[in-house]
């Protein structure tokens, strides 16, 4: 049997965009086949069938947002600088209404994860690791004086990821960059009071 040869990273992303323009359940065998370059056939060998493909597809996009989360949080600038461009970036990203730039995360979850389990523990377990690094973000912005302690990080954290879900699932509705942008300016000035 022949194996089929390609760039995974490629594929997966483009699949990511199929599967957050449509939604899984409406994201045909065709729309995968058109988006990746892949016959059926390519596809169910290297990811068995579209939920091993939205699998890897998770995977890659855990993989993304940790390089852009560790390259805005570098260390070079005070944390809270650096807090600011994080959320500057999600703030264009709702703006540009550019399915690419979606959370697939948060899209599968609404989707997908009450029907399938294992999807449901791989996004909880993405999320939660993505909670857990914004917390040390707020930890060292605590310990470097950039903010008070009255709050600890992990509040602090929990608050964050609401409010970012909230912009996201908001930007759906009401495109307009300016209230998003200021919606997201009182949630930095929430967080760091």
């Amino acid at each position: 049997m022949r194996i089929a040869e390609f760039d995974r990273e490629k594929v997966l992303r483009s699949a990511m965009t199929s599967f957050m323009d449509k939604g899984y359940g409406k994201t045909s065998m065709q729309d995968l086949k058109r988006a990746t370059g892949l016959h059926p056939g390519s596809i169910y060998c290297a990811f068995e069938n579209k939920r091993g493909l939205l699998l890897a597809a998770l995977g890659q996009y855990r993989e993304d947002r940790n390089t852009e989360f560790t390259g805005i949080f570098s260390g070079q600038r005070p944390v809270l600088v650096e807090l600011k461009a994080y959320l500057d970036n999600i703030v264009l990203e709702c703006q540009s209404c550019d399915v690419s730039r979606s959370c697939l995360l948060t899209k599968a979850l609404n989707e997908v994860a009450e029907q399938d389990e294992e999807v449901r523990g791989i996004i909880t377990l993405y999320l939660a690791n993505w909670q857990q690094a914004i917390t040390q973000v707020l930890q060292n912005a605590i310990d470097q004086k950039e903010i008070t302690s009255d709050r600890n990080a992990d509040v602090r954290a929990h608050y964050l990821m609401m409010g970012i879900y909230g912009l996201r699932t908001f930007a759906h509705t009401h495109p307009e960059g300016n209230t998003i942008k200021q919606l997201a300016e009182q949630l930095y000035e929430d967080v760091c009071r």
